[in-house]
């Protein structure tokens, strides 16, 4: 009995500080597992303040009759139910068929915007995998457009648009010959090439970037051992590169039309508050419908049905992504 009790009491002394570090352990590995998501939580709140609280604010302001009279404090504005998106919707209607002219010109200037950006971008990508003097140099000059800030570059434009002096007439018509008289650009028809030049210019660097960077991922092996059994650069292109290049593409095509459609920068600072009929994109309309004409419940109900559409834009998109990986493997 006396030679036991000792033996209990040490080993109850050897097992105590265990027992004290076994939540002191448990405690540091919820500090060290919480550590990350407390550094992202001021992320968070900004981004809900700055993105889906307006969201709500504006979900909730297109079932409103809003507008000039109420701005004030639109909370008094009487309820309108789902007639602001009747009337948006309405294409026999003027305000509808002002919308609808808007959609297709956007889903217009956005598949051939997009479309340009990732050719020449994938093209210059191709282009730059080649080791050649000065290709450090040109690679910077091709990411200007892209770096520098977006009024700065489209105010440029609009001076070298201009009909009397402006750089791209003076090229044209006074260098070149190729038209009969310096053309305007920044109204008529004219407008949505001058847009589309624009959108271009300013987007194909960022395409240009993220092709090369997936380019990166090639292994060589694969061009060396095509060129071995006779494939020329066409077939090298066709039967490599753009395959390996496929899951880059899917997310650089979607991230392009997202922001080309949304994109309201570039034509606000190239046409000002009220865009051309051929250079009419949805984000320029719909500021026009809220704070141009004052009725801010439809403008409200256009952007509930543009968030609406791009959303269905984006399932799709992700939804044939994913079932092309599921066949591929």
């Amino acid at each position: 009995m006396t030679a036991t009790a000792p033996a209990a009491e040490a080993t109850v002394r050897k097992s105590s500080p265990g027992t004290a570090r076994g939540p002191r352990r448990r405690t540091g590995r919820l500090r060290r597992v919480g550590l990350p998501y407390l550094l992202l939580l001021p992320a968070l709140l900004l981004e809900l303040l700055v993105h889906l609280v307006p969201m709500v604010i504006g979900i909730a302001m297109s079932f409103k009759e809003l507008t000039q009279f109420y701005i004030r404090d639109w909370s008094t504005a009487p309820w309108a139910g789902l007639d602001n998106y009747s009337v948006s919707v309405d294409f026999d209607a003027p305000v509808g068929k002002a919308l609808l002219h808007s959609f297709l010109v956007t889903v217009a200037f956005t598949v051939l915007s997009v479309g340009l950006c990732w050719l020449i971008g994938t093209a210059a990508a191709v282009f730059m995998q080649d080791t050649f003097r000065g290709r450090g140099l040109l690679r910077a000059l091709f990411l200007v457009p892209y770096a520098l800030p977006v009024y700065a570059a489209v105010i440029t434009w609009v001076f070298m648009f201009q009909h009397d002096n402006g750089l791209v007439n003076h090229v044209l018509h006074d260098q070149l010959g190729l038209t009969d008289k310096p053309s305007f650009w920044l109204i008529g028809d004219n407008s949505f090439v001058a847009l589309l030049t624009v959108s271009v210019w300013k987007g194909w660097p960022f395409a240009f970037l993220i092709v090369m960077a997936g380019l990166q991922n090639i292994p060589r092996e694969l061009y060396e051992a095509a060129a071995l059994d006779g494939a020329g650069m066409v077939q090298q292109l066709r039967r490599i590169t753009l395959p390996s290049l496929r899951p880059v593409n899917q997310v650089l095509v979607l991230v392009l039309f997202l922001w080309t459609f949304n994109d309201f920068n570039t034509p606000y600072v190239l046409f000002g508050k009220s865009a051309p009929e051929a250079a009419d994109l949805i984000s320029v309309h719909i500021y026009q419908a809220s704070f141009v004409t004052w009725n801010f419940g439809t403008g409200s109900a256009m952007s509930v049905l543009l968030l609406l559409f791009l959303l269905v834009v984006t399932g799709v998109h992700l939804a044939l992504t994913s079932r092309g990986r599921r066949t591929a493997q």
